[in-house]
């Protein structure tokens, strides 16, 4: 197997990148969505991108921080960021080759302010629409929804939004009505792990989750107290700290499960990883996400996941492979006695083991970097008007993507005349392409340009747009991309 054109983050080599996003990770309250612009940012900065992080300041934390080679500059509280990060835009209009914009409900408005002509790409994790009725009163909830609808649906247009998952892709879609092109990015993982250890010999859920109310943790409470009554010996620990833990905690004793749930609270790395090694399974009761971290961060550990299908959780769990999905609440408790006892049968489990570490390994900190840096790369070339050969030009908006796969011809130079956010794997003898943006027609012509006459040809299916032209065949992730465009110099 020979991967090729590993070079979007490469051309970005020299380019003066701001990112704008609410929180940094020092942030006393920094998740997955600064993890996610972190990990991509350092491994930007590692290939020669000059990056700087604009970010709210916490009491207690400096005004300026170099972290990983990223310049962290800090100013404002949870709402003053906004502002502070518009004045700044304004003031250093040169000084940036492209934004990155993190929208967390409210956005920064960043083509308001940033020169014209600017590269402006949102990264979007969820939508808000339902999460602002639990945070705010009725008047703010409004003013929120307008804010990252209407508002934001105005001021950005059709610049490219880089969404995590389909899911968010979809809501994008259907409940702020945007438009333009967006692409699929999707989060990487912690490496699937040796397993070194046994698991518990006692069935042994563990959930590592904020205890925040769209998680839903009285949720699955509720239900574990049913799941208590058919499974002996049963033991739940949660792992996360939150403002929901007081009442949580009130919870486990008025349901008496003081025996079964185990409250952690927050634990260092090591003791939440020992707590892991010894899972059986873990679970989603949430509203909704954008991505299921710490559920593909378990399937790294080999460890399945049993979940409501809702947004972004549907996305990271393969029903029936790496876990199983239920429609409705009232059917969460049946699924969890069902996968465990699935789950006490060793070769279940270890078919379950397998198949969870071969999902994990589809996604990578590396392949998501390059899969944004594509997307700035693709932004930048429409920004300046880069006129398309007319052969090129594709018919299907970013949503419909397509897989081409044919017999290796050593003669033909691959890369170089495709989109920057399309994708290639090149094997010994095969060649696997994701073109975006592309149905079967269009696929064609592609293929014509290049020489390629036979080829099977189909539409890109949600796996494929998460996992990429590779897959998991034999567990490995065999994924890589390919840039076209602008260099930076």
């Amino acid at each position: 197997m020979n991967v090729v054109n590993r070079n979007s983050v490469r051309r970005l080599a020299g380019a003066r990148i701001l990112v704008l996003n609410w929180r940094d990770v020092r942030h006393p309250l920094a998740g997955g969505a600064e993890q996610y612009i972190h990990e991509i940012s350092r491994r930007w900065v590692d290939a020669g991108v000059r990056v700087s992080w604009f970010t709210a300041r916490p009491g207690g934390q400096s005004a300026r921080e170099m972290i990983d080679g990223v310049r962290i500059l800090r100013a404002g509280g949870d709402l003053g960021i906004y502002p502070r990060a518009a004045l700044r835009m304004l003031c250093a209009r040169r000084g940036f080759d492209a934004i990155v914009d993190c929208q967390n409900g409210i956005p920064f408005f960043a083509p308001m302010f940033a020169r014209s002509g600017m590269p402006v790409v949102q990264v979007v994790h969820h939508v808000h629409q339902d999460q602002f009725a639990t945070r705010f009163s009725a008047p703010m909830t409004a003013v929120g929804r307008f804010l990252e609808g209407r508002a934001a649906r105005t001021v950005y247009g059709t610049r490219a939004i880089a969404a995590v998952s389909p899911s968010t892709r979809l809501e994008l879609r259907r409940r702020l009505g945007f438009t333009g092109p967006i692409f699929i990015v999707p989060n990487g993982t912690v490496d699937a792990l040796t397993l070194t250890g046994p698991r518990d010999p006692d069935p042994t859920v563990v959930v590592v989750s904020r205890l925040v109310e769209h998680k839903r943790i009285d949720l699955l409470l509720g239900e574990i107290a049913e799941v208590a009554r058919q499974v002996p010996r049963l033991r739940v620990d949660i792992v996360g700290d939150g403002p929901e833990r007081q009442r949580l905690q009130g919870l486990v004793l008025d349901l008496g499960l003081q025996r079964t749930v185990t409250l952690h609270g927050f634990l260092p790395d090591a003791a939440r990883d020992a707590l892991l090694q010894r899972a059986w399974l873990t679970t989603s009761t949430s509203a909704a996400e954008g991505w299921g971290s710490a559920v593909v961060e378990a399937a790294a550990r080999g460890i399945p996941c049993a979940a409501l299908r809702v947004p972004g959780v549907r996305d990271s769990v393969v029903d029936g492979v790496t876990g199983w999905l239920v429609e409705r609440a009232a059917e969460f408790s049946d699924v969890v006695v069902r996968a465990l006892r699935e789950l006490a049968e060793e070769d279940r489990a270890r078919e379950m083991v397998a198949a969870c570490q071969a999902w994990a390994r589809c996604f990578s900190w590396d392949r998501s970097a390059e899969l944004l840096a594509g997307v700035i790369l693709e932004e930048a070339g429409r920004s300046k008007h880069v006129k398309r050969d007319a052969r090129e030009r594709r018919s299907a908006r970013s949503d419909i993507a397509t897989i081409a796969s044919f017999p290796r011809q050593s003669h033909l130079e691959w890369g170089a005349r495709l989109r920057a956010t399309d994708q290639v794997l090149v094997e010994d003898d095969r060649i696997t392409l994701l073109l975006s943006g592309c149905d079967d027609f269009d696929a064609a012509t592609v293929l014509r340009r290049h020489g390629v006459i036979d080829a099977n040809v189909r539409l890109a299916t949600r796996e494929d747009l998460l996992t990429g032209p590779g897959g998991a065949p034999n567990g490995r992730a065999r994924i890589d991309r390919t840039a076209a465009g602008p260099r930076w110099h």
